[in-house]
């Protein structure tokens, strides 16, 4: 059985599947949010998420460009994410990095950080979850060069604790090669 190509059209910084099956997509395999969240007719994406889906070959995207339909390659959407989102090469990588290690991998901009990520072999549900079904880590990704302060460390330290998550400093080479760094907060 050949795996389902998903068609989703660009719609400013998010990628829209309007196909009802899409659910499927969300349950599965943990790609998109599904919407609206009583009775889901579509699932929306990070532009990060649905360039990771045309790079693989699972989803093919369209844009409107002046009342006409547009296809965009992988190439197409990391120009447009690199103009669209601050710090875009960085996070795909650090995305593809994650999703390819196996991991679940949800945006995580509500607790500072760039992602949230699962244990490996969870699946996302809706209502109430178990202790393993919860995020387990937060990741922020930066590129080695980047300047940050420690004021903003310590606030993504402090999110990530809240929900009883460890905090994941990623940094990212320009090898395109992910380090990651566990984060913590000691009290004497």
């Amino acid at each position: 059985m050949t795996e389902k190509i998903w068609d989703g059209e660009l719609i400013e910084e998010r990628v829209v599947i309007w196909d009802s099956d899409s659910v499927n997509l969300y349950d599965e395999s943990g790609y998109g949010k599904p919407l609206p969240e009583e009775d889901p007719k579509r699932v929306e994406m990070d532009l990060v998420e649905a360039a990771y889906m045309v790079e693989k070959g699972k989803m093919k995207i369209t844009t409107k460009d002046g009342g006409k339909k547009k296809k965009l390659d992988f190439e197409d959407l990391m120009k447009i994410g690199s103009e669209r989102v601050n710090e875009f090469h960085t996070q795909y990588t650090v995305y593809r990095d994650l999703r390819e290690r196996g991991y679940l991998v949800k945006t995580g901009y509500k607790f500072g950080c760039h992602f949230r990520v699962y244990e490996r072999g969870v699946k996302l549900k809706r209502g109430p979850k178990a202790a393993h079904e919860h995020t387990k880590f937060v990741v922020h990704g930066v590129a080695e060069e980047s300047a940050f302060s420690l004021p903003e460390m310590s606030r993504a330290v402090r999110l990530a604790h809240n929900i009883r998550a460890t905090m994941v400093w990623a940094v990212c080479d320009r090898e395109n090669d992910v380090t990651y760094y566990t984060i913590q907060r000691i009290t004497p």
